[in-house]
């Protein structure tokens, strides 16, 4: 495994190349991300972050390059395999079914049961109950595991995904635009449920636009811009002016 400022390197990708037909969307993008660091990945729309994402979760195949996993060259062919490596993936929609309880989203398609034949008996209680303490670990209090998650805010929502995914063992997390559409509140609440994950050791690809929460949250940040990489820069190296000018062009790396 390899290291960079002390810190062992988790996720490695070398020279990440994607087209799409005649369209060059990746140019040879070096990304890493290291073992309990919050790395912003930035860019405007169209730059190329959410198809270097979708290239690492599995959802599209790369036209060039090598993806590392602690030091081990990984094939990621599918989500599943992303989810598989311990990869997961908290994308604006969620994935969380508003008509359910809590508990049940937390534990949707991982249930916990016993079978008896051809009937499975599923631990209700114990799936509250594990429910409601994985959530405590990282610092988020609920009122009910039974409530239904069409009731809770935008940021609530976003706590029980970030939860469930420290819960299921994540070996890296990846947050897409989580504090979009939140309120400052809200907002404040998502990026203290980051800084526990942090805590907790695991790493965290933070997708956002949002040039202040960076600096509140992030330890290193990856600028990409028209498909190439312009650069990575650790916390307080650039001001949040030089941030945005390059992510627009204004500033050259």
């Amino acid at each position: 495994m390899s290291e960079t400022n002390g810190q062992p390197i988790v996720v490695d990708m070398k020279n990440i190349v994607k087209r799409f037909g005649t369209v060059e969307a990746l140019r040879g993008i070096d990304f890493e991300v290291r073992q309990g660091e919050v790395h912003a990945l930035m860019g405007d729309n169209g730059a190329g972050k959410s198809t270097l994402i979708k290239v690492l979760t599995g959802m599209y195949p790369p036209t060039g390059g090598e993806i590392y996993l602690d030091g081990r060259r990984v094939h990621i062919q599918s989500p599943a395999d992303a989810r598989a490596l311990g990869i997961e993936t908290v994308y604006q929609d969620l994935a969380l079914i508003p008509l359910m309880s809590i508990w049940r989203n937390f534990f949707l398609g991982r249930e916990l049961f016993t079978s008896f034949g051809p009937v499975k008996w599923l631990h209700r209680k114990e799936m509250r109950e594990q429910c409601r303490e994985s959530l405590r670990d990282i610092g988020i209090e609920i009122r009910s595991a039974e409530e239904k998650v069409g009731k809770l805010s935008g940021g609530e929502r976003q706590s029980i995904a970030i939860g469930r995914a420290i819960h299921f063992g994540a070996k890296l997390l990846i947050l897409d635009e989580p504090t979009s559409a939140l309120s400052v509140a809200e907002t404040s609440k998502v990026l203290t449920y980051i800084e526990n994950a942090k805590a907790s050791g695991l790493p965290v690809i933070f997708i956002t636009h949002n040039v202040n929460h960076i600096y509140q949250v992030s330890d290193s940040y990856t600028i990409i811009r028209q498909g190439h990489k312009v650069g990575t820069y650790q916390r307080g190296e650039l001001s949040q002016k030089d941030i945005a000018d390059l992510i627009t062009g204004a500033r050259e790396s």
